[in-house]
């Protein structure tokens, strides 16, 4: 690894390195990337060898204080390798981009829409807790409670590989607060996790492809919104794939906003065509499609949430969906599927 950085920081010395830019920032990229790995490697070795030097002090002296501040020390440094090993399964091409989350609710009615709306919030919780930045890009209203569909753009380090494996149907079973009789109901929702494009990546979008509506926009949003057409629907017409967007109070925008969830759906696209032509599809892709759902979140006769993929559950449903997701990320990432991933 030290080799490879040096070898990098060669090339960044030569006369023709500036040249290329689009090369140069890459290379500037992975230099920057291996050398946090590597202090992160310095500094866990480190801490082990001041661990075994406070153990060795404390035996001899018969210090329990010491022993037990060794002991708390290791902790720290298990705690730090665990999280560098989590680190290294983000190793996919996409793994470190922003995110296009978009959320829709199934058959069902009010009972799906809110159980929708459940998920955009947990999933907004989960990126509080982890420092990345959400923002609305789009959000369909249901007519009673809850929400048709929603998009999401996820900001933050390596964003895309920590939610893509939230991708698939989500099912929810409790007692219904809709329903007079207060009878037990099976909700679904299917959420779908886009890599964002960066504006570099060649993504063809011709315009003569395209076919863009405006409408008026539903739901809360005042009287601007729901008065004029600043609600932009786009179609790329040879794949029938549509994006639209009617958060923002301007056409612009909201056509801006469209564009760049189209742009991540094509993309998208595009390499699940690769991954056929390799014949790499994944098993769990299968799981995507409607009525094979990936999670499980009973509420009533028990509680329990379960993924489907990995066997993983928990009883504590409520911390779930505040937002803690990280262990089923991480088995997720550890799952044979998440290793198949090109």
């Amino acid at each position: 690894m030290q080799e490879r950085l040096a070898g990098l920081n060669e090339q960044m010395h030569s006369q023709e390195f500036w040249q290329d830019q689009k090369r140069s920032e890459e290379t500037l990229r992975l230099a920057s990337a291996l050398k946090t790995r590597i202090e992160r490697i310095v500094g866990i070795e480190k801490a082990i060898s001041d661990c075994e030097t406070m153990l060795e002090l404390a035996r001899e002296e018969k210090d329990q204080e010491a022993l037990d501040e060794a002991g708390n020390e290791l902790e720290s440094v298990e705690r730090t390798l665990r999280a560098n090993e989590i680190e290294l399964l983000f190793s996919g091409p996409d793994d470190k981009r922003n995110v296009i989350l978009s959320i829709h609710a199934g058959a069902g009615g009010t009972e799906s829409m809110d159980w929708a709306e459940m998920l955009l919030r947990m999933y907004n919780r989960f990126c509080e807790k982890s420092g990345f930045a959400a923002s609305v890009l789009d959000l369909m209203p249901g007519e009673e409670a809850g929400i048709k569909s929603a998009s999401l753009e996820v900001k933050g380090d390596k964003a895309f590989g920590h939610l893509k494996s939230e991708s698939g149907v989500h099912r929810l079973v409790r007692l219904s607060p809709f329903d007079a009789n207060h009878r037990r109901h099976t909700s679904f929702a299917s959420v779908f996790v886009y890599p964002e494009i960066e504006s570099n990546i060649e993504v063809e979008i011709r315009d003569e492809d395209l076919s863009i509506d405006t409408f008026r926009a539903s739901g809360a949003g005042g009287q601007h919104v729901n008065k004029t057409d600043s609600a932009v629907r786009i179609t790329h017409v040879p794949t029938g794939i549509v994006a639209q967007c009617q958060n923002e109070r301007s056409q612009f925008r909201n056509k801006e906003n469209a564009l760049k969830i189209l742009r991540a759906k094509l993309y998208h696209r595009k390499m699940e065509e690769e991954r056929e032509k390799r014949s790499k599809i994944l098993e769990s892709q299968k799981d995507i499609a409607w009525g094979s759902q990936i999670r499980s979140y009973v509420l009533h006769p028990y509680t329990m949430v379960k993924d489907h993929r990995t066997d993983v559950q928990t009883s504590d449903v409520q911390s779930v969906l505040d937002g803690e997701i990280d262990e089923f990320i991480e088995a997720y990432l550890r799952s044979p599927a998440a290793q198949q991933q090109p």
